[in-house]
């Protein structure tokens, strides 16, 4: 009974001292703007309960220790709906009100308004893969997404090699989509495809698309050049196929193949499709814990989207205790110390940083082939030369190393 009584007594203790800790610790707050209503709600929330895990995470492990005294993490969230206006609203919000020293934003248009904020002094952490943000220079400005460019480049080769020569666009207005639609034209165009026509449509906003779809299949392309948010990404392949379209489909990165997948569950209806991969497929140890945790968590299943915010908020999280400072500039200076880290603890790799703020990592693409997925690709394309790759290669926690592959790109 005594012995009972005892272990009551330690765990009790230590349950008490624990919320004496976590009671005393004063909060870094780490800002959050994005869409998180209207057709782009799914995707602005992925992105938030990425960063939302992470924060759990490290506030049920402790915090960090800042000069001898314990902090912990808090979000504040705001819903900038995709309007750049609103998203810099939100973040002067955020950084003068709230005292933010990160403001997250996952969207190209609202991060490039927000780098218009004077004076630079919070971390920028944009999920984007148009890297013209980074190359203004923006001294505070992190991402961990590839550049589209090298998606462009990957694709158009895919699309090639399965024969096709012709394609139509329907790809989301705003700066990304623009961005996308020419990049895309001109590796096209230097293989000697073709571009049989241009027929934007507003992923934010509409969810009939069937004008622009019945223009560009009276070009009778080969395949379409698709994308924006997932969810009307969706509607633009179920309404392609009502109207008959048999071709393959290119999805431009934005749109993930898991989500596609969940809502059309008849992979015949996804034959020749061209995408980011799946990164619950990608092979590495820490992939099958943190998709089961995401899960019980959140009631749905892990994105790129997630990953992408989760595993920056843990190498900020991880700088602050190794530079020991909580000033944003010291704090965006030390984050390459903080690099790698690796698939044995993270469900995705970030190999290093460069002076731009871009997170070296993989991509990673598959097709939809005789109504299946293929294997994923697991593809290196940030180092310059043989050597760079040899070294990258053998940090990486695959395990299935040899899938990894150097594509060197323009």
């Amino acid at each position: 009974m005594k012995s009972w009584k005892a272990l009551l007594c330690t765990v009790l203790t230590a349950v008490l001292l624990t919320w004496a800790a976590a009671a005393f610790a004063d909060e870094i707050v780490i800002g959050f703007s994005a869409p998180l209503s209207g057709p782009a709600a799914e995707y602005g929330q992925d992105c938030m309960y990425g960063v939302d895990m992470a924060i759990k995470e490290l506030n049920a492990a402790g915090g960090v220790t800042v000069g001898g005294k314990k902090y912990t993490f808090k979000m504040e969230r705001l819903d900038d709906r995709m309007d750049p206006t609103q998203a810099k609203n939100n973040a002067l919000r955020l950084v003068n009100q709230n005292k933010a020293i990160v403001v997250f934003s996952p969207n190209f248009t609202s991060a490039a308004a927000i780098m218009g904020i004077q004076p630079a002094n919070f971390i920028l952490a944009a999920y984007t893969s148009i890297h013209v943000l980074l190359d203004k220079g923006h001294p505070m400005i992190i991402t961990a997404v590839p550049s589209f460019m090298t998606y462009a480049q990957v694709f158009v080769n895919t699309a090639w090699e399965n024969g096709w020569r012709s394609y139509a666009s329907i790809v989301t207005t705003g700066g990304y989509g623009d961005a996308w639609r020419k990049a895309f034209h001109s590796f096209w165009a230097n293989k000697g495809g073709r571009n049989v026509g241009d027929f934007p449509a507003n992923y934010y906003a509409e969810t009939d698309y069937s004008a622009q779809l019945t223009a560009a299949l009276a070009k009778k392309p080969d395949f379409l050049l698709i994308g924006g948010p997932s969810a009307p990404t969706v509607l633009v392949i179920e309404q392609a196929r009502a109207l008959g379209f048999k071709g393959g489909f290119v999805v431009i990165d934005q749109a993930k193949p898991d989500y596609i997948t969940k809502v059309i569950k008849d992979m015949k209806t996804l034959e020749g499709m061209i995408s980011t991969g799946d990164l619950v497929r990608l092979p590495l140890p820490a992939v099958p814990g943190f998709s089961e945790r995401f899960r019980a968590a959140y009631k749905r299943e892990m994105t790129a989207e997630c990953v992408l915010h989760y595993n920056p908020m843990k190498v900020i999280a991880k700088t602050i205790q190794q530079c020991q400072s909580l000033d944003p500039v010291v704090i965006r200076r030390n984050i390459p110390k903080a690099l790698p880290t690796l698939g044995d603890v993270v469900p995705n790799e970030l190999f290093g940083m460069n002076d731009q703020g871009f997170m070296y990592c993989g991509l990673i693409t598959q097709q939809v082939k005789n109504g299946k997925f293929t294997k994923v690709n697991y593809l290196f394309t940030f180092p310059k030369t043989k050597a760079e790759f040899d070294k990258y290669k053998k940090m990486s926690k695959s395990t299935e190393p040899d899938m990894i592959q150097w594509v060197p790109l323009n």
